[in-house]
């Protein structure tokens, strides 16, 4: 098994089945645009929520597609000839995590300067906050893997995979949010953005096991 070609593989098949790319990153505008109309003219206010409208629209964006990410392979086989496959499950698990973030997630990390002008956001607040997307949404795409993973035998599993994910999403979020507001305050945003990082490398190591002990389990 070609890790390498697997990977290329998952982002073609996300781009093409609209779970990354220019549809996330449609959805992603299109959410940050709906804040400024709920917040009004308070442009102070708008700043000093446009890091947790960010978070929050990231986080749905990424759980466009997550459906797919092992669905697909067991529609048509693929599945079971990677788990049949000489390569470790997990290592699989991390490769289509990988491919999931590339795809979905490092288009949204690239629209964000465009997020912020709709949320009246400062360069600085910008900057942190991009520096918490580079350090979190890894670990969001590695929890999204294991609600798909879990998922992947149901139909319209989607909500069931929202149920999952949302919930153990919530540290990074805070933690996310967190650091752009120490920043805001005049604070060192270091330690939250240490904390985030902490927390990615907490599901780097845990979230492949876990997917892979549920694909396991599929008859």
């Amino acid at each position: 098994m070609n890790l390498w070609a697997l990977f290329r593989r998952d982002i073609h098949l996300a781009w093409a089945a609209g779970g990354g790319g220019p549809v996330g990153v449609i959805f992603f505008l299109a959410v940050t645009a709906v804040a400024p109309f709920a917040v009004g003219p308070d442009l102070p206010l708008l700043a000093r929520l446009g890091p947790a409208l960010l978070w929050i629209a990231v986080l749905l964006a990424l759980l466009l597609g997550l459906e797919r990410l092992f669905q697909a392979d067991e529609e048509d086989g693929t599945l079971d000839q990677l788990r049949l496959s000489d390569v470790p499950l997990g290592l699989v698990v991390l490769t289509k995590a990988a491919a999931h973030w590339s795809a979905a997630a490092l288009p949204l990390i690239i629209a964000t300067p465009f997020a912020a002008i709709l949320l009246n956001m400062s360069p600085g607040a910008l900057g942190v906050t991009l520096a918490s997307f580079l350090i979190g949404t890894p670990g969001l795409a590695l929890i999204g893997a294991v609600g798909a993973a879990v998922a992947v035998s149901l139909r319209r599993a989607g909500v069931l995979i929202a149920i999952l994910v949302l919930p153990l999403s919530i540290p990074s979020v805070i933690f996310g949010v967190a650091a752009c507001e120490a920043f805001a305050a005049g604070r060192d945003p270091s330690p939250q953005l240490a904390m985030l990082g902490a927390i990615t490398l907490i599901f780097l190591v845990l979230a492949p096991i876990a997917a892979a002990a549920a694909l396991k389990e599929i008859d």
